[in-house]
């Protein structure tokens, strides 16, 4: 499970390096963004320009629904179907859902072929338009790439910049294409920016989680090694 944990962050974390070189390089060193947007639970925020504090407010809440629920993934997946997302388990999920570019987890709300496709897999009838979901494969989840997913999930449900469908379509665009980013329009610079950030911070989440699970379960083994402590 380490080594699988230790592969995923390396992944995400190169992903999130170099989409950041490529906008860079289309850029140039100047930040364009200005928005002032503040954390308030249902209203749209602008991530980059969000205060230390409520930053912390926002990830103190969701690592609160993490604890409640022990870090359950079935537990915690039950939380995310009563707050109305669609949770769907299927066979293989992962290989099936690489067919449209997505990956096992949470799913945005889709348009166009993409619905349809998603339409027909998840209950087998045609539409244009789906809503947001999750989509996994039956059986034990890896917990940290399980979160990364909660994050961006709870990031949507909060309505943050970046995490919307249109950003995130970009992401994987550049992410999986040689597209060049110096094609891009003002308006989707800003929302590849945006989706980048926000893939850094769930990232970031991710790692201090893990740290900080890692290193009390490691605390915790040395007390009982050392007869200090009880189960």
């Amino acid at each position: 499970m380490s080594v699988i944990r230790n592969v995923i962050y390396k992944i995400l974390t190169l992903q999130e390096k170099f989409l950041r070189k490529r906008l860079e390089k289309t850029l140039g060193a100047k930040n364009f963004s200005k928005r002032k947007k503040h954390f308030s639970k249902g209203c749209t925020l602008d991530l980059s320009s969000l205060a230390d504090e409520e930053k912390n407010k926002f990830e103190a809440e969701l690592t609160n629904i993490l604890k409640t629920y022990d870090y359950d993934t079935k537990q915690i997946l039950g939380y995310i179907k009563n707050s109305g997302t669609d949770v769907i388990y299927i066979k293989d999920a992962g290989k099936i859902l690489n067919t449209i570019r997505e990956n096992e987890g949470f799913i945005y709300p889709a348009t166009g072929l993409k619905a349809v496709y998603l339409s027909f897999l998840t209950n087998k009838k045609f539409a244009l338009r789906t809503k947001e979901m999750f989509i996994v494969s039956e059986g034990e989840l890896n917990k940290y790439y399980f979160i990364y997913h909660v994050y961006n999930w709870f990031a949507f449900k909060n309505n943050i910049y970046g995490i919307d469908a249109q950003s995130q379509e970009l992401l994987k665009k550049y992410l999986f294409t040689n597209a060049d980013t110096k094609e891009l329009q003002l308006n989707d610079i800003y929302k590849l920016k945006d989706a980048i950030k926000q893939d850094k911070a769930a990232i970031e989440f991710v790692v201090k989680l893990c740290r900080n699970y890692e290193g009390a379960k490691q605390a915790l083994n040395k007390l009982q090694n050392n007869g200090s402590a009880k189960l």
